[in-house]
């Protein structure tokens, strides 16, 4: 999507703000339940507008409940992601045909269908909605191996998942938490960020792997990462992002890429701003 185009030092993916914030992505969701599963636009401090029905929306948790919250939400408009059934509802960038469906085969890629961003660093604002979520981005080396990077509030140790067959990219599953609010936190958004290069070497761990529960799924993990006959994991060099997808349950303010990590100036209207 990106790979042939001048990239500027920060790239923004998603903003909830913009005029069609979701023109880069496809949505899905959970048609068994229409009443849980939604992808809608709301103000975070009111909630509001209510999607169509029969959706019900979920409240965000309660952050201080000596202050009735005042000041802990945003007075923006943010993109609510949720659904009882984590994994059938979700945002995807590129849309569909995109390296993060059924795709291509592993091994030989075309990059033609990768997003194609370059930058190192990945940031994401989210607000926890107090239920499950997570979110992936697909990586890829400089030989066009592609491997996933999985964060999850309900993962308790980093795992990495091998296939011995060509029909599945090497994941790396990793645990996310949200900070407590019995830490008294600022605010009830949170900014994650990544430095995606770093996350390559550990599709080669197998002490990863060996964090499984010794089942017979572990030991294939083991043989997979010992034979690698198809050459398919990714190592070395990073290239690029070939795709981004959240997860429900969450609300999402801004995704963006760029050059120099948490270090870099970024535009006033990527803060965070009280709703005080």
């Amino acid at each position: 999507m990106f790979s042939n185009s001048v990239q500027p030092s920060i790239m923004s993916l998603f903003s909830s703000t913009g005029s069609d914030p979701l023109q880069l992505f496809e949505t899905h969701l959970d048609a068994s339940l229409t009443a849980d599963s939604s992808i809608h636009l709301l103000h975070d401090t009111k909630s509001l507008p209510l999607p169509a029905a029969p959706t019900m929306i979920i409240s965000p948790p309660t952050m201080n409940n000596d202050s009735d919250d005042v000041g802990y939400g945003l007075n923006q408009t943010v993109l609510q992601i949720q659904s009882p059934t984590l994994r059938t509802t979700y945002i995807h960038c590129p849309p569909a045909g995109g390296p993060g469906h059924s795709g291509p085969p592993r091994g030989a890629r075309d990059k033609s269908n990768d997003l194609g961003i370059r930058h190192p660093w990945m940031h994401l604002q989210i607000r926890n909605m107090g239920r499950e979520w997570s979110f992936e981005v697909g990586i890829v080396d400089q030989s066009n191996r592609m491997g996933i990077i999985r964060l999850s509030t309900f993962q308790k140790q980093p795992r990495l998942k091998l296939s011995s067959t060509m029909d599945a990219y090497p994941l790396l599953h990793l645990p996310l938490s949200f900070p407590p609010s019995s830490s008294r936190p600022l605010t009830a958004w949170s900014t994650v960020t990544l430095c995606l290069p770093s996350y390559l070497p550990y599709f080669s761990s197998p002490n990863l792997i060996n964090q499984g529960d010794g089942s017979v799924d572990d030991d294939s993990n083991v043989r997979s990462l010992r034979m690698n006959s198809s050459g398919a994991i990714p190592s070395g060099s990073y290239s690029h992002v070939a795709y981004v997808r959240i997860y429900a349950t969450c609300r999402l303010r801004r995704i963006w890429f760029d050059e120099a990590g948490p270090g870099q100036k970024v535009p006033w209207e990527f803060e965070l701003y009280g709703n005080a």
